[in-house]
């Protein structure tokens, strides 16, 4: 890749105004691409204030409104398209398990088929699915524990049967399943696991109640967790949408090592100054009723919790390792951020911004 670009390549990148897509924002610019944000009228532009940003509002749920849209940018861009389109838009949290599909399968869909339909489509799609798309597989203990090896799951392998135990997971795997069945459109879509970073407020809650000197795990049977920071994913799209083995093939996105239930907690408690901090095992089945009832009361309010169905499957799932190597080999996937690093580098952002 070139960060002088003397013809200088369009990118699309939907979701832009959100974690991730915001990240990929800043990447393309400083590596000279020229950047187009794909945001809904509603968008919050705080992350998106740089002057060189093009931005294209997208209603993905209207697909004429949408092939209207396309067709409009397309001529301001002297009847070309955008080289490269990067679909980060999604919802990972919904009031209703339809949400989800209405968002992630049908919102990737109409863009697909607009792209098509409006002579747009790009050298390479890269779709940001999930790990997710794998549900609780490999859930079984394969080895005893040694110095050397201390995790007994195996790794979920990208020729695994996909059973997806969540209305998001499901979501994604038919959107996957849709962009698969395409013909002469090309593709990468990666499954990163949990991401992590500045701007992200899920794992802020953890932190949060770190600070208040509360840490709650779930599940009383051993937990082996995976994490990506935002900046390894960021790098994953870039290399794999200009890399020609990355057509047409998946790969899963994690930092390259595995984690037990406690890590995250212990790094957060370290970065915090190391206050005092009760830790409590919480059994799956009281994480079930609670959740039950966080999304009953979502449904009556109207306000999205974080704690519900979808959210108790992901407490629940007791293996999230997943094996990056087809990433390594195939467009030189390199993470530069292990958990120790992001989470110091996290946690100094959010105080930074007066998020803690």
């Amino acid at each position: 890749m070139h960060s002088d670009r003397t013809m200088k390549q369009k990118i699309l990148i939907t979701g832009a105004s959100g974690f991730i897509g915001s990240f990929l924002v800043d990447e393309g610019l400083r590596l000279g691409f020229d950047v187009w944000a794909g945001v809904r009228g509603t968008s919050s532009r705080k992350y998106l204030q740089d002057e060189r940003i093009h931005f294209a509002e997208l209603d993905m749920q209207h697909p004429e409104k949408l092939r209207s849209q396309l067709m409009a940018y397309k001529a301001e861009m002297g009847g070309m398209g955008w080289d490269y389109v990067v679909h980060a838009a999604g919802a990972t949290k919904c009031l209703h398990r339809q949400d989800f599909f209405t968002t992630n399968t049908e919102g990737t869909k109409n863009l697909i088929d607009a792209l098509r339909d409006t002579e747009m489509i790009p050298q390479r799609f890269v779709f940001l699915s999930s790990l997710g798309v794998y549900g609780a597989i490999r859930e079984k203990p394969v080895r005893r524990p040694t110095a050397d090896n201390p995790w007994i799951y195996a790794p979920i392998q990208l020729t695994d049967e996909q059973k997806p135990n969540t209305a998001y997971g499901e979501s994604k795997l038919v959107a996957e399943r849709y962009l698969m069945g395409q013909k002469d459109f090309p593709y990468t879509i990666l499954r990163p696991t949990g991401v992590y970073g500045p701007r992200e407020r899920d794992y802020l809650l953890m932190v949060k109640s770190i600070k208040q000197h509360i840490d709650y795990a779930v599940g009383l049977t051993p937990q082996e967790i995976t994490f990506v920071y935002v900046h390894d994913v960021v790098q994953a799209v870039f290399k794999s949408m200009e890399a020609p083995k990355a057509n047409g093939k998946s790969y899963f996105l994690s930092d390259g090592k595995v984690y037990n239930s406690r890590r995250y907690s212990d790094l957060a408690q370290h970065y915090l100054g190391d206050p005092w901090v009760l830790h409590i095992k919480v059994p799956l089945c009281l994480v079930r009723v609670i959740c039950w009832l966080c999304g009953k009361l979502s449904r009556l309010t109207g306000k999205i919790s974080a704690l519900n169905d979808d959210k108790y499957h992901i407490l629940s799932q007791r293996n999230w390792q997943c094996d990056i190597q087809p990433a390594i080999d195939d467009f030189d996937y390199d993470p530069q951020w292990p958990l120790e690093r992001g989470v110091k580098d996290s946690i100094r952002w959010y105080q930074q911004e007066g998020w803690l």
